[in-house]
């Protein structure tokens, strides 16, 4: 569970009743993207031949650029959770990550869902001693890859869901 049951109105559109605009919404999704796709190797070397997690974050990103729409981005992050749904480990979490990088142009909070599992990818690839610590680094890509428009909004979400969010953002 990533979504808090009553919803942060700033990741609600202005159109939906919420204060989140459309630019911050699509860098939202492509901050989300480039999340779920720095890890994408994993699920990449696992099942090299299945392309719905990448055809995922590629769906989110064609979103943000306007070119598809939320209900076609929304269904191709199923299809990257159903890739995922019979791996373990780094693989599941990595095709997890990209699931929830294309749900964002559907529900903006997913944003959040897709860095987490890109941390837990990175640390369930990394040797038992060393999980903690790969943890942190990806978390600290993933915070210097953050446009400046939506900085202060999701390090603040990061803090009210990382509980939610597996612990995930202690770092």
């Amino acid at each position: 569970m990533i979504l808090p049951k009553i919803r942060d109105p700033r990741f609600v559109t202005v159109r939906r009743g919420g204060s989140l605009q459309d630019d911050d919404h699509r860098l939202l999704a492509m901050w989300a993207a480039n999340c779920a796709e720095h890890v994408l190797h994993h699920f990449e070397q696992a099942r090299p031949k299945d392309d719905r997690p990448r055809r995922a974050i590629d769906f989110g990103r064609a979103w943000a650029r306007g070119e598809m729409t939320w209900a076609e981005a929304r269904t191709a992050a199923g299809h990257a959770n159903a890739a995922a749904r019979d791996l373990s480990g780094a693989a599941r979490h990595a095709a997890y990550a990209a699931g929830q990088a294309a749900a964002v142009s559907h529900v903006a909070a997913h944003e959040l869902g897709a860095a987490a599992y890109a941390i837990k990818a990175a640390r369930a690839a990394a040797p038992e001693d060393e999980r903690e610590a790969a943890g942190c680094l990806e978390c600290e890509w993933q915070r210097a890859k953050l446009p400046d428009e939506i900085r202060e909004l999701v390090l603040d979400d990061q803090r009210l869901r990382n509980a939610l969010c597996w612990f995930a953002f202690d770092c």
